[in-house]
């Protein structure tokens, strides 16, 4: 009888689907698992990675991957790899750079761009509420910037391949709301990165995007599990100091948020997926962009008849490979389209504007 005692006080106080689920007692519990993996060489494209630790009080470190063809030379390779610093999705408060989806997505694109990466794995919310990813992701950043100059603690194999001169942030759902604050804090301290590739950003806010298109055709219904009031509680959920849900972090584009004028980046790619309830605000982010004054290259594409993060999540299938072409051709340099440029996934047409 006490046993059962106990599991009746420790009744549930919040849960946001399909994330957490948090006790009374305090007690969490992650309600989308993922294995966790250790790095290795993988079998199936030959990358190769291993874990680091960039500061041992914060717990805080990264994994790093590398092509084939920077691991077989002995010595440093003639031409330098663009290094993709990757921050993993999962609401601020799920997954990590060791989770098996995230492992073998950085595997995939590492080898399909020939690539460097380095996957921070930040800490988590609740126990670790924001601020906290955003000061991590920063560190993290600082840390592989460190490779450029030599200095201290840095990881020898990935000073020896990377070019430095062609950072980019890459993140999906919550890390590419990490991508964009990072991007802001870049700019804030006079610096710059090559580029910022946000994939499905978690932006958010208190105006409901269908109430601002009366009149619009609405975009087909999210196949998945997530709904709008989840996503109401999570952001004052992950950061309890918030100010609420128009807070720039969440909301880039509320009334009195910083300019995005401000990114620190050359490029920005800004991509969305049609079923996703992220979807319009996505699209607001980009064309606010080119709105404010930002003069930089930035482009707009869309996935159709898809939903969030598909591309992690579900099998691999045409519009995946697709959305990584066009991140890989992103960090390479082969999409150029002009200034500002929207670009379709099931449709194929490119259109500079």
């Amino acid at each position: 009888m006490e046993g059962v005692a106990k599991v009746a006080v420790d009744s549930i106080n919040m849960e946001i689907l399909p994330f957490i689920r948090r006790y009374q007692s305090g007690r969490i519990d992650r309600l989308s698992p993922a294995k966790l993996v250790p790095p290795s060489v993988d079998p199936r494209t030959g990358v190769s990675s291993r874990d680091v630790v960039i500061n041992p009080e914060a717990r805080l470190s990264a994994r790093l991957y590398l092509p084939p063809t920077a691991v077989i030379s002995k010595s440093p390779p003639n031409k330098k790899l663009p290094v993709i610093v990757y921050y993993h999705g999962g609401g601020f408060c799920a997954f990590s750079a060791a989770s098996s989806p995230y492992h073998s997505y950085l595997n995939s694109l590492v080898a399909e761009g020939e690539l460097a990466a380095v996957s921070v794995d930040y800490r988590l919310a609740p126990e670790h509420p924001l601020p906290a990813a955003y000061d991590d992701s920063w560190e993290a950043l600082l840390w592989v910037a460190e490779h450029a100059y030599g200095g201290r603690g840095i990881d020898r194999r990935l000073a020896d391949c990377g070019d430095f001169s062609k950072i980019f942030l890459a993140g999906d759902s919550a890390g590419a709301n990490i991508v964009h604050n990072m991007g802001m804090r870049l700019g804030e301290n006079g610096m710059e990165v090559e580029g910022l590739a946000l994939v499905h950003p978690y932006f958010w806010g208190r105006e409901r995007i269908p109430a601002r298109n009366k009149g619009k055709q609405p975009p087909p219904p999210s196949s998945s599990a997530l709904k709008g009031e989840d996503f109401d509680a999570l952001w004052p959920f992950v950061c309890p100091g918030s100010p609420g849900l128009d807070d720039p972090r969440v909301n880039p584009m509320a009334a009195g948020a910083p300019s995005l004028a401000a990114l620190g980046s050359r490029r920005v790619l800004v991509t969305v997926a049609e079923r996703d309830l992220f979807r319009e605000k996505g699209r607001e982010y980009y064309q606010m962009m080119r709105a404010c004054g930002w003069g930089r290259e930035a482009t707009f594409y869309e996935t159709k008849g898809k939903d969030h993060v598909f591309h992690i999540f579900r099998r691999p299938d045409q519009a995946a490979a697709e959305l990584m072409r066009r991140l890989v051709g992103f960090f390479k340099e082969e999409s150029v389209q002009g200034r500002y440029s929207m670009l379709m996934g099931s449709m194929g047409i490119c259109q500079s504007v």
